[in-house]
Order: structure tokens, then C-alpha cells, then sequence
């Protein structure tokens, strides 16, 4: 991770810290040291809420979309290789100095710099701890800069946003679950751009609808997706965020950290969805068959009842949630 190769770029002198100038810092995780760098002059530019959070408890100058001028970038690929483009042509457009690129191998390190390196000159490239780090000088990436896109439904869909490319199936597979019955406050968590909102809301007894997103750019899409006076929308970390007590809580989380499983993520959100839900409450999941959510829904709620659909998901109506002391981490 970027905590590593930074230092040894450092000292083996592929670059240095400028003496002055801002300097941006694209796409780092909360668990990338920056203490390489002059913390009064770093702009840290991240559009996932707990990590824009993390690095604004660190007292760093945090950011959704980079300003500049930069008199040094750094660039932490992404799990979307659109997005990691995009990050690029950004750095490439506002700084003046050097660019340099980190990531992991799983992110496309290798092919990043392959890439790169037929379209501008690139130093040495060091490899430490499962990636690579190296300095990129010249070039032009403005046609990988992001340009959202118009998806079958008239769907606005940002670059680098989960199911960019469609509809995805588990949640089509929820909607088609989801009784027409629906009605009263509801709370659609990890709403991404808002295909299961658009179509919570044609359920007529909906009064409210909050969307909870942790993707700056996804909820952005939501926004012009959902015109519905009944919507709010809310950047917010869907693990620990609180509204008013829900009727309904729909939810198709993620599980992914990078390219790993975290089943934890899906975990938080059941627990979070108990907690979030009145005593008459229901939540409405779907989920990946391979993913072992059961006992959390079991500690979570009182009665959970598989409904049917596709074989590739599971999906779950959980009642009777249970106060938040007696739900497990397990």
C-alpha cells in the first residue's frame, strides 16, 4: 500500500516533496500513511464518505473534486479502472510538477504502467509490498477524464460506480420482491445512483424515501435520477448513519473492500438496518447465494423468511428487529 512504497520513492529520490505548492493526493484509503508529505500543504481528493471522514479527522484539507494548481500529484489506482483513468487525466490537468502513480497489483499496477508508459516518459518503477510506485512526466490523459453516461431506464450513471454498465440483477431481483404494498418512511441503504429509489417510489403509500450513499458521485447521479419531493439524499457512512425510525429498510449492500470479500460490510448493514427500523419494521435484502449472512440476520431480527428468486441471490423479509445491545459482530 501506498504506507510503504511512498517512504522508499522517497528515499531512492524517484521524486521529491516540493518546497512549496500544494500538493493533491487522489483516491488515498484511510489506512494510507501520509506522514511522508507536509500535512499544511496536502489536499486529500476522495468522493467515498468514511475515508474523506477519516482523512478530515486527521485534520487534512479534504475534498470531493480537486481544485489546484498541484505542485506535486499523487495518484492511488482504483478497484474501477475507469476511475483510475479518470484520476489520472484529472492530476494530469492540475498539476505542474510530477505526477506520481501508486497502487496494487490487484488495482492494475502492471497494466497501469504499461499503459502509461506508451503515452509519456515514466522512471524507475519500484515494486514493494504487492505494487508498484513510479514518477509519470509529460503526456496527455484528457480523453480519460470521466464522462457519465445514459443507461437503458434513462438512468444517469457516473464512471467507477458499482453496476455502472446496467441494472444489476440482485437488485432487479429485489425490486420484483418487494411488494407493491410498500408503504410509509423507508430507507434505501448503499442507495447507489438510485435505481431501487425510482423504483420505491412508485409504490404510492411510500411517504419518505432517505437515500444513504457513501459514493460522492453515485449520489450526485441519485439527485438527477430522482425527482420525488419524498426523497432526501444523504452522503453518510450507511453503517453507523441515523434518521427517524423507518417502516422499511431496502438494501442490496456492498461486499467488496478493493478486490477482496468483506462480508463485514453486508454485516454492518444488517445490524445497522435493525437498529434503523420501528419495532413493526421490515428489511428487504438481497445478496450474492455465497454470501454467509444468515447468522447476522438470526442475532439481528426476530424472524427472517428467505423469499424466492434468481439462484445466483438470496433474498430475505427480516421482522422483529432486536435492540442494538443484543445484536452480535459475529
Amino acid at each position: 500500500m501506498l504506507t510503504d512504497r511512498l517512504p522508499l520513492a522517497l528515499d531512492r529520490g524517484l521524486f521529491a516533496v516540493p518546497a512549496e505548492g500544494r500538493i493533491g493526493v487522489f483516491g488515498a484509503r484511510q489506512a494510507d500513511a501520509l506522514s511522508s508529505l507536509p500535512k499544511d500543504r496536502v489536499d486529500v481528493i476522495q468522493r467515498h464518505f468514511p475515508d474523506y471522514a477519516a482523512f478530515q479527522r486527521m485534520g487534512y484539507s479534504t475534498t470531493t473534486a480537486p481544485v489546484g494548481p498541484f505542485a506535486l500529484s499523487i495518484v492511488c489506482l482504483q478497484r474501477s479502472k475507469d476511475e483510475s483513468r479518470n484520476l489520472i487525466a484529472e492530476a494530469g490537468r492540475l498539476t505542474n510538477g510530477p505526477v506520481v502513480i501508486d497502487g496494487a497489483k490487484t488495482n492494475g499496477a502492471d497494466r497501469f504502467a504499461k499503459d502509461l508508459r506508451a503515452r509519456a516518459d515514466i522512471g524507475e518503477v519500484l515494486s514493494k509490498a504487492h505494487g508498484k510506485i513510479f514518477v509519470v512526466s509529460g503526456g496527455d490523459f484528457s480523453d480519460w477524464a470521466a464522462k457519465s453516461r445514459v443507461i437503458e431506464g434513462g438512468y444517469t450513471v457516473p464512471h467507477g460506480a458499482f453496476s455502472a454498465g446496467g441494472v444489476d440483477a440482485g437488485s432487479a431481483a429485489l425490486v420484483a420482491a418487494l411488494p407493491e404494498t410498500l408503504k410509509g418512511r423507508v430507507v434505501d441503504l448503499g442507495a447507489g445512483w438510485g435505481y431501487l429509489a425510482r423504483e420505491i417510489l412508485a409504490r404510492e403509500g411510500v411517504t419518505h424515501l432517505d437515500l444513504v450513499e457513501a459514493d460522492h458521485a453515485a449520489l450526485d447521479a441519485a439527485k438527477t435520477n430522482i425527482r420525488d419531493a419524498r426523497a432526501a439524499f444523504h452522503w453518510a457512512d450507511a453503517r453507523d448513519w441515523m434518521g427517524e425510525p423507518a417502516d422499511h429498510v431496502v438494501t442490496n449492500p456492498p461486499f467488496h473492500t478493493g478486490r477482496k470479500d468483506d462480508t463485514g460490510l453486508g454485516q454492518a448493514f444488517i445490524r445497522q438496518a435493525a437498529r434503523l427500523l420501528k419495532p413493526s419494521g421490515t428489511l428487504w435484502l438481497v445478496a450474492n447465494r455465497h454470501l454467509p449472512y444468515e447468522k447476522t440476520l438470526e442475532d439481528a431480527f426476530g424472524r427472517v423468511d428467505e423469499l424466492n428468486g434468481p439462484r445466483s441471490y438470496k433474498l430475505y423479509a427480516a421482522t422483529k428487529p432486536r435492540k442494538s445491545s443484543r445484536i452480535s459482530k459475529g
